[in-house]
């Protein structure tokens, strides 16, 4: 239930309840933060719901390159409370959401037609700052980073103007949250970057969130075989309920996933997804594509300074390898349209949610989590 706001906040410093990372591995610690209000070409929203995605735990880990103590979270949805200055693309009530991605519409990425990766974005690197080079959170005095210029595990947080999209005011927002990463960037990555052709075949490394998406992406485009790649067998019955064919769990076989996969086609898949940001996955996605036609789709966020190897000869086979980051879309330009493709029936995304609870319950969601319990879990506020 959306709560309606009782009482002008607006130019005023506001103080709630945010989750925040102090250091490297820590627990997450809930504290009452003060979020001060929104400067030029911002905004700040009040958050209604959140997804945990698996980013925010590499993050909270030190697996990318963050600065602490920030507080986590990019995956959200919620209303905007006030705006700074110059802001035309919202107004206070709108429902809009968050985007880990930007669009400018100014740099080289946004004007290029194939570009989604802004220029102005704060994921790699990372400096946990606005684009004025400061923060708007603090915490017992202290000045606190946010998190790829989203943050949403908090009541209220401040993003850029570019990095919020407004979406139809008839979303239920207790959902909508994971279309701004989940959905954009598995679902997408299967129908908009890939473009999965009918009668193809795939398969799909990692069957989290993000990996799920991707699955139920590959069936929307009527891919005839998809192949599900996991080491916990607990996801596999949620995996073949969204279109997986086949479930493979490599430390239950006696020879290499790729050969295996090679084996089941006969000549490898046409598309590939590796959904978990490791380069050992990513080298048996690379490895389990046709030679010559094979598509790779490098999804999951790799940890900082991580590298990928491959054998060079290989490589003039013709193969494709490629990037994914939110399914190649222009965020604030194609966001909404999915919301709206969910709105009227287009696209479900309801199975890809597996538990709603309140913010409070931060921990537990974790540890639902860490157990491979759940594909989506959204916090509410």
């Amino acid at each position: 239930m959306e709560r309606k706001f009782i009482m002008d906040t607006s130019g005023k410093t506001i103080t709630c309840r945010a989750a925040i990372a102090w250091k490297t591995g820590s627990t997450l610690a809930i504290e009452e933060v003060q979020v001060d209000p929104p400067k030029a070409r911002e905004v700040r929203i009040k958050m209604i719901s959140t997804g945990i995605c698996g980013t925010d735990d590499h993050a909270v880990k030190g697996l990318l390159s963050v600065n602490f103590p920030f507080i986590p979270g990019h995956e959200g949805a919620g209303i905007v409370e006030s705006i700074g200055e110059g802001v035309s693309s919202v107004k206070p009530g709108d429902k809009v959401l968050t985007l880990a991605i930007p669009q400018c519409r100014e740099c080289s990425s946004c004007l290029h037609p194939k570009g989604n990766f802004c220029e102005k974005q704060d994921v790699l690197p990372s400096s946990g700052l606005m684009l004025d080079k400061t923060s708007r959170f603090t915490c017992k005095g202290k000045k606190i980073y946010h998190s790829f210029r989203a943050s949403t595990f908090t009541e209220y947080t401040v993003v850029p103007e570019i990095a919020v999209a407004k979406i139809d005011a008839a979303a239920p927002m207790d959902k909508v949250s994971i279309i701004s990463c989940e959905v954009s960037t598995g679902y997408g990555a299967a129908v908009n970057s890939a473009k999965v052709t009918r009668g193809s075949t795939c398969v799909v490394f990692g069957l989290g969130g993000v990996g799920s998406a991707i699955v139920m992406g590959c069936k929307a485009s009527g891919a005839s075989r998809i192949i599900g790649v996991d080491i916990n067998e607990e996801k596999f019955p949620r995996a073949r309920a969204l279109g997986v064919t086949d479930c493979l769990n490599p430390r239950n076989l006696k020879k290499p996933v790729q050969q295996v996969v090679m084996e089941m086609t006969r000549v490898g898949v046409d598309f590939a997804f590796e959904a978990i940001g490791l380069s050992d996955t990513m080298i048996a996605a690379w490895d389990s594509c046709h030679r010559s036609y094979g598509v790779c789709l490098m999804v999951g966020v790799a940890s900082s300074n991580s590298q990928l190897s491959l054998n060079a000869p290989d490589i003039i086979s013709g193969r494709t390898l490629k990037g994914v980051c939110l399914g190649d879309y222009k965020t604030r330009d194609c966001i909404p349209q999915l919301v709206t493709d969910y709105l009227q029936n287009k696209i479900n995304i309801d199975p890809l949610i597996t538990h709603q609870l309140p913010f409070d319950q931060l921990h537990k969601a974790f540890e639902l989590y860490h157990a491979g319990k759940t594909i989506r879990c959204i916090l509410l506020f």
